[in-house]
């Protein structure tokens, strides 16, 4: 568990890469997402044209009705003028809500395939992945780097354009209204651009920053909740809070309250300059107009006009900030869906034949694409169909391994593994696994009823078979003392359980798939004596008849084996019966002494 401070310079440099700006590569991989809906968009497009061109009017029709109408005492051209104007904002208001709902819907459909897409992807990933990658990285790719694209598609993408054309729309107005104005009014645009150039760096700095905490705060959280019993068997809360509060105050809320005090600056910033504007317009216009080389409908329209110029300015500044975030987000995603996937079925990959379950290793090497040092060293094992193999050995010896490359989580180095005389690289992956079982030493179950976890390996299966499956490794019993049964609520991680009951659901989720090959990974280590007894009456059910690969720590599961085993720095030293290896006195000898738990 954590036990100390960890400082945003040691998040890993996928996480601070957050200040990226934009990216042609990830937008042409993001826009991929896009394509279905191109034609939504389109229509909204034209939508946002007409609210802008609504928008853009509406000083103008001001000066329409000061002009034509006050100042000529004219109420009929008045009263035309602003029926005209309301016309025109009632066909604004429309198709607004129109673009927002449409684009709404859009932003929602590409969260939803974007999610899926990633889900999908994260099902298909090999197990070395997930050793690189905590829980809480996992999670921040697919809930807040997601979330980051809905604020885009949703909002920014068409808010930029409308900006941009409200900006080129009102430029030309005012320009067409008063040359000399609109080159006065121009004058504070370069120190806009610098203010929000400024703040922009500076606000990229700071929002590296916090999305760097954010993600640090989802791994830490995600720890702590998955380890909640060690924490407080423990009694680690305090010592975990403390921690967790110190972080967050040090770099999350200062960094936080650093960003929100650069916010508050900019915008006074602009409005200042804005005002600067209005201020000079109104007294140069001002006295034309007393002059009476002005109409005062211009002035008022131009007024307006400066209103309509620097609110999509300050707009766009923080647009960037989305699309920045969505840049670094999108990166993120597109990382994770081209991560490869290791181990790939063939192209020419066909479908495993019902399984015999003949087993056989022919000078098997292995060791991780991240690190260079061998796993198993030449590994030679042949296993008849139906034999029990029992792998010993000291911790970290290879055993573990050895049966990830049976299940294809991980291809050969060298060498090959095959299966009835089959290169398991020539089958497709669900074939082969489909007519294998693994019961781990400390099982998932997943957040279902006990019926549910059982039938997991064998959804078609019915009730009289659950049952049957049930009974066979001597869980019936205490499944119908739940309060519900075979229905009661397992919880996530079949926390309302012992161990030795998640075990026992293991043991009968293996059964009921009926697999050809079956693995017992230290299955018996983390149960109770008593426990351990009745899932020896089972596995002579369970094994009966089955290839069988057994890791076990415990003399009781292993003497029986047909075959056993002994692995050492990822080579088999010895192998053969348990009287066989006694009598041999070599290293089973010594493991035997000790009584296997090492």
């Amino acid at each position: 568990m954590t036990t100390k401070i960890i400082p945003p310079a040691f998040i890993t440099q996928s996480e601070e890469q957050l200040d990226k700006g934009y990216d042609p590569k990830v937008a042409r991989g993001l826009l991929q997402f896009l394509k279905p809906y191109y034609g939504q968009m389109l229509l909204s497009l034209f939508f946002m044209i007409i609210v802008t061109a609504a928008a853009v009017s509406g000083p103008y029709f001001v000066k329409l009705a000061i002009d034509e109408g006050i100042e000529k005492n004219d109420p009929v051209a008045l009263r035309n003028i602003v029926l005209i104007y309301l016309v025109v904002s009632i066909i604004q208001l429309v198709t607004n809500i129109a673009r927002v709902r449409m684009m709404s819907r859009v932003g929602q459909h590409v969260l939803y395939d974007v999610r899926t897409a990633m889900f999908g992807h994260l099902q298909k990933l090999s197990l070395s992945f997930y050793n690189r990658y905590s829980v809480g990285r996992v999670i921040t790719r697919v809930i807040n780097d997601v979330g980051t694209l809905r604020e885009f598609i949703t909002w920014a993408v068409l808010a930029i354009v409308r900006n941009l054309l409200a900006i080129i729309g009102t430029l030309v107005a005012m320009l067409s209204l008063n040359l000399r104005l609109s080159l006065l009014t121009f004058a504070v645009i370069p120190l806009m651009i610098l203010a929000t150039v400024l703040f922009r760096r500076a606000a990229r700095r700071n929002y590296r920053k916090v999305r760097a905490a954010v993600s640090w705060t989802n791994s830490v959280l995600a720890e702590n909740v998955n380890g909640v019993r060690v924490v407080q068997a423990f009694s680690r809360q305090s010592h975990n809070y403390r921690n967790f509060k110190e972080y967050v105050n040090r770099y999350f809320l200062e960094t936080s309250m650093d960003a929100a005090k650069l916010a508050s600056l900019f915008t006074p910033v602009v409005d200042v300059l804005g005002a600067l504007a209005t201020a000079v317009v109104v007294y140069i216009g001002g006295t034309a107009v007393l002059g009476e080389t002005m109409t005062a409908g211009v002035l008022i329209a131009f007024v307006l006009y400066i209103d309509r110029l620097f609110d999509p300015i300050r707009d766009l500044s923080r647009r960037f900030d989305t699309l920045q975030s969505t840049m670094a987000g999108g990166e993120r995603i597109l990382e994770l869906l081209n991560t490869p996937v290791e181990v790939r079925d063939a192209d020419d990959a066909r479908e495993m034949g019902p399984i015999t379950g003949d087993v056989r290793f022919e000078r098997v090497s292995f060791h991780y694409s991240d690190d260079p040092a061998l796993v198993l060293d030449g590994i030679d094992l042949d296993v008849r169909a139906g034999q029990t193999v029992a792998l010993v050995g000291e911790t970290g010896a290879g055993k573990t391994t050895i049966v990830k490359l049976l299940t294809r989580f991980h291809d050969p180095t060298s060498g090959c593994v095959r299966v009835d005389g089959v290169d398991l690289r020539t089958v497709t992956q669900q074939s082969l696994r489909r007519q294998m079982g693994m019961v781990l030493q400390d099982p998932f179950l997943f957040n279902g009823s006990v019926k549910e976890n059982i039938l997991f390996g064998r959804l078609d299966a019915s009730d009289e078979e659950v049952i049957a499956a049930a009974k066979a490794v001597g869980a019936h019993d205490f499944i119908m003392g739940l309060k519900n049964g075979y229905e009661t609520s397992a919880e996530e991680g079949g926390a309302t359980l012992s161990v030795g009951q998640r075990q026992l659901i293991s043991f009968a989720r293996a059964l009921l798939a009926n697999p050809r090959i079956l693995i017992l990974d230290e299955a018996t280590s983390s149960v109770d004596t008593q426990t351990e007894q009745t899932i020896q009456k089972a596995l002579a059910t369970l094994l009966k008849g089955r290839t069988s690969f057994v890791i076990a720590h415990r003399l009781s599961t292993i003497t029986s084996a047909d075959k056993i085993v002994v692995i050492h720095d990822g080579k088999i030293i010895e192998q053969g019966t348990h009287s066989e290896l006694l009598a041999n006195q070599g290293m089973y000898y010594d493991l035997y002494r000790t009584g296997f738990r090492m």
